[in-house]
């Protein structure tokens, strides 16, 4: 019998706010256990902040890209992530 892989997954959220020379960029990582955590300041692109995060054992499972352009700009880029779980799998 096969033994199942349990997963946790994570989000990192990047947002782009802002018009012409005036815009921020945050990154914001929210963590299997429900914390929310701002990781802004270890890198100033999405790419670093996913090989930081790959080099932990997270995967990138998806992505996804919401624009709004009311009023200015905004971006926000979602970057679903999974690895598998530390604890055992619970029985049924």
């Amino acid at each position: 019998m096969m033994a199942m892989v349990a997963w946790e997954y994570a989000l990192l959220v990047r947002r782009y706010q802002g018009q012409g020379r005036n815009f921020h960029v945050s990154f914001i990582w929210y963590a299997p256990d429900g914390t929310r955590r701002d990781v802004t300041a270890y890198g100033d692109t999405a790419i670093a902040h996913l090989n930081r995060v790959g080099r932990e054992g997270w995967e990138l499972v998806s992505a996804a890209e919401d624009v709004n352009n009311v009023q200015g700009s905004t971006e926000v880029h979602r970057y679903h992530l999974k690895r598998p779980s530390a604890e055992a799998p619970s029985g049924r």
